[in-house]
C-alpha cells in the first residue's frame, strides 16, 4: 500500500516545523532571545529563511512555540518517570529514591536548564511565559505525582494525606537543593551528588508521609 500524496505532504510539513522549532530552541539557548537571528535559525534547521516565516509568522511566535515544544517534551520525560510508581514493588523507599533520582536527571539535563534560563531571562518581556512553561512542566508533573501518591495512600503504603500537598513537598525536596548545588543550573552536578539529594529527599518525605507504625 502507498501513502496518499496529501498525507505525505502533511507529514513533511509537520517534520519541517519540528526541525525549525528544535533549531530555534538551540539558537535561542545559545544566543538569548535578543541576539538570536532568524537567519541563524534557518541555517541551523537547514531551511530557507522564508520557510520559517511560512510556518511561524515572526521571531516572537517562533520563540513562544519553541519553548512550548520543549516544555511539552520535558513534561513527557517526567511523566514517563512518574508512571514507574504504578508498580513500585515491595520496597517503596527504593522506588521513591529511583523516582527522585530520575526526576533530578531530567531537571539537570541541558534542555531543562536552557528552558529555565530562557524563561527567567525573558519573563519581563513575555510575562505569560511563566504560566505557559510552569503550567506545562511543574503543574502537570505535580498533578501526575499527586495521583500516584493518592493511590499509595489509599492502599496504606503512605499515611492519609492531601496528595497535592505531598507531591508539592516531594518535588521541592529534590528541586530546591539541586537549584543551589547546580548554582541555578550553571554548574554540572555529579551523579553521586544527585543520588545523595534523592536519598535525603526520600528519607525526609517518608518521615513525614510514611505509614504510621502500629
Amino acid at each position: 500500500m502507498t501513502t496518499p500524496a496529501g498525507a505525505t505532504s502533511s507529514r513533511g510539513r509537520i517534520d519541517k516545523r519540528q526541525a525549525i522549532l528544535d533549531a530555534a530552541f538551540v539558537v535561542f539557548a545559545r544566543r538569548g532571545y535578543a541576539l538570536a537571528g532568524v537567519q541563524e535559525i534557518a541555517e541551523e534547521a537547514g531551511v530557507a529563511k522564508p520557510t520559517i516565516y511560512n510556518h511561524l509568522n515572526d521571531k516572537e511566535t517562533l520563540f513562544r512555540h519553541a519553548l512550548t515544544a520543549v516544555a511539552d517534551s520535558v513534561l513527557a520525560e517526567n511523566l514517563t518517570v512518574v508512571a514507574r510508581l504504578r508498580n513500585p514493588g515491595p520496597d517503596l523507599g527504593a522506588a521513591l529514591r529511583d523516582l527522585a533520582l530520575r526526576l533530578i536527571r531530567v531537571c539537570c539535563a541541558e534542555r531543562s536548564r536552557s528552558l529555565r534560563w530562557l524563561t527567567y531571562a525573558q519573563v519581563a518581556q513575555f510575562p505569560d511565559l511563566i504560566d505557559i512553561v510552569v503550567g506545562r512542566t511543574s503543574d502537570r508533573l505535580g498533578e501526575a505525582l499527586a495521583d500516584r501518591l493518592a493511590r499509595l495512600s489509599l492502599s496504606g503504603r503512605l499515611r492519609p494525606c492531601d496528595p497535592a500537598v505531598a507531591a508539592e513537598q516531594f518535588l521541592v525536596l529534590i528541586t530546591g537543593p539541586m537549584e543551589g548545588r547546580s548554582r541555578l543550573g550553571t554548574r554540572k552536578v555529579a551523579v553521586a551528588e544527585m543520588r545523595a539529594v534523592a536519598d535525603t529527599a526520600v528519607d525526609t518525605f517518608l518521615r513525614a508521609y510514611g505509614p504510621s507504625e502500629t
